[in-house]
């Protein structure tokens, strides 16, 4: 009888449900975090239908992307239990809440290389490359490469907001050898091999050689409809250069860095905060990480230092890790993921541990959640059940 009265609700409040309005629907959905908008797909049949059509899914891509909400991430474990991966989600980390889900695994050992728009960019064992989205779990695969067609190089994944193309970009560097003179005598230069897809396209396009040799790839950054990475333009500089990569024009530029420190090679790696291009500067004389941001793309004079963060040592860290930590330069294995909406910093620790930073009390606390592996890669990634559609 109890059950048959709760059976009888659950249908008035779907009817319910049923009869809002579809704007006012849409309205209320396309601003949920991912968790939520999937729980919502149980509330009832509308529902579920107008969450899975390829308007609303762009409507909520959008919305997430304008709300300025707090980030979330796809955290891929590398030990003690490689390919497995979760979602996690900041949204609404300002009350004191993160969400952590574990995703379904893949039908075959994969490996995170990128995220843009809620897609992933992966790659296998036998080096073939995928695109998919893990929460719907649709996936294709890309056509194979042209050039070193057994070998991964560096991948990146892009989207251009104008020409609402997904391109994916590979990058192999290739040490050359170059003559001096009649004598035998030679020396290396540093150059990448570039090769390009537009995601629909049949083929792999060559972009030809460019004199850069990326460092740090893990940190490219999205802005503006360019990728960016630092480079070192040969083996034997210490110099760092931020050199984009326009996914509309396809082509290579300089961009100007910020005048951070009396040494070029202090940029360490790049991140988007607020929208904007950003960098975190290693300060090799008292051990501090900067984070830079260039307010107006594309001029020098608008980068400014946001705030600097001190030393510390992530309490997961072992015993003999600590020591090689201490001695070492600590802050090299430092990354700044993300600025949360309070003012707080998300850090990442060598892969091994995730830290968030007040700077306003100057102090660290690490973060943690059930099944959180010890040696992980993390990337940002909007939580959206967006696909490809050609």
């Amino acid at each position: 009888m109890k059950e048959g009265k709760l059976m009888k609700k659950g249908k008035a409040a779907a009817n319910m449900m049923d009869r809002l309005p579809r704007e006012v629907v849409v309205h209320i959905l396309s601003r949920l975090p991912l968790p939520s908008l999937l729980n919502s797909k149980l509330v009832c049949r509308g529902w579920r239908t107008l969450i899975r059509d390829p308007f609303f899914i762009s409507k909520h891509l959008s919305n997430l992307a304008e709300a300025g909400n707090d980030p979330s991430f796809i955290l891929e474990s590398n030990w003690p239990i490689p390919d497995q991966r979760h979602f996690i989600d900041f949204f609404d980390h300002s009350e004191g809440k993160v969400i952590s889900k574990k995703l379904p695994s893949s039908p075959m050992p994969m490996y995170l290389v990128d995220s843009c728009n809620g897609l992933l960019c992966m790659h296998d064992t036998s080096r073939s490359v995928y695109i998919c989205n893990p929460f719907t779990r649709l996936y294709i695969e890309l056509p194979k490469l042209i050039k070193y067609p057994t070998l991964v190089g560096n991948l990146g994944l892009g989207f251009h907001q104008k020409t609402k193309e997904y391109k994916v970009i590979q990058i192999v560097f290739r040490r050359k050898l170059r003559r001096v003179d009649s004598s035998t005598t030679s020396t290396t230069s540093s150059e990448s091999e570039v090769q390009i897809l537009t995601i629909g396209s049949p083929s792999w396009r060559d972009l030809g050689t460019i004199p850069y040799r990326f460092i740090h790839l893990k940190t490219k950054a999205l802005v503006n409809g360019r990728l960016h990475w630092l480079s070192k333009p040969n083996r034997y500089t210490t110099a760092s250069l931020l050199v984009s990569f326009d996914l509309e024009t396809e082509q290579f530029q300089e961009v100007p860095k910020p005048d951070c420190c009396g040494s070029e090679r202090c940029l360490r790696h790049l991140m988007v905060v607020r929208g904007c291009l950003s960098a975190g500067a290693f300060h090799e004389n008292d051990e501090r990480v900067e984070i830079w941001v260039m307010k107006e793309y594309g001029a020098k004079e608008s980068w400014i230092k946001e705030l600097s963060i001190g030393r510390y040592m992530p309490p997961t860290l072992t015993q003999q890790e600590s020591r090689h930590f201490i001695y070492s330069k600590r802050n090299l294995f430092v990354r700044v993921l993300c600025v949360l909406k309070n003012g707080e910093i998300l850090l990442e620790y060598k892969s091994r541990a995730l830290v968030i930073y007040d700077p306003q009390h100057e102090t660290f606390k690490e973060f943690t959640f059930p099944e959180m592996p010890r040696w992980f890669k993390i990337i940002i990634h909007v939580g959206s059940l967006n696909w490809l559609h050609h």
